[in-house]
């Protein structure tokens, strides 16, 4: 068995999706505390100590993302767990693919008014594993993601759902790396040699 976190200098690329959002929230904090306290600059100070909160806890949020995902490879499959509670398991044969797999950090409907300044959160890409496997979901998750993991296909033959597993997010160059050595040594079909 070989386990593998997942890498805590990722901050930049996990913020990134965050960017559209977070300028939009400043600006409304900007206008909000101008208006409030009847000064721009007093008004552009509440709207970078307000982002700046939200950053830290966008930080907050990362750490304990990096510190609690792990992903498993053993003679059965592979398994990602994270301290949330979320579980995908793919045992090698059900494994269909390798592609890209976007992970959604954040509710991604867009968040502003028609015809004024709008913004989405959007998900993180990377390459992985994707097939018919087994998902565990703790019981808190929000409503959009509990819709949008109802809406994955389903293997008409056993019922399971399409799940990925994202190993770029754990290493960029994963398939040159011990993970790929370990699909190479399972499912060589998958992977170049």
């Amino acid at each position: 068995m070989a386990e593998f976190r997942l890498r805590a200098g990722g901050f930049p690329r996990f913020l990134a999706p965050f960017i559209a959002p977070l300028v939009l929230f400043f600006a409304v904090c900007l206008l909000l505390g101008a208006i409030l306290t009847n000064s721009t600059p007093l008004g552009a100070v509440i709207g970078a100590l307000a982002t700046g909160a939200l950053v830290a806890v966008l930080a907050g949020k990362h750490r304990r993302l990096t510190t609690g995902t792990v992903v498993r490879f053993s003679a059965d499959g592979v398994e990602l767990a994270d301290s949330q509670g979320f579980r995908v398991r793919l045992r090698w044969p059900d494994i269909t693919r390798v592609g890209v797999v976007d992970t959604q950090l954040a509710d991604p409907r867009v968040i502003g008014r028609p015809g004024a300044a709008r913004a989405r959160v959007r998900p993180l890409r990377a390459t992985g594993l994707i097939g018919w496997g087994e998902r565990t979901v703790p019981p808190r998750v929000p409503r959009w993601m509990r819709a949008r993991l109802a809406a994955v296909p389903a293997d008409p033959a056993t019922g399971r759902p399409e799940v990925a597993i994202p190993l770029g997010e754990f290493d960029p160059q994963w398939e040159r790396g011990p993970m790929g050595d370990w699909v190479r040594r399972h499912r060589a079909d998958l992977v170049g040699g």
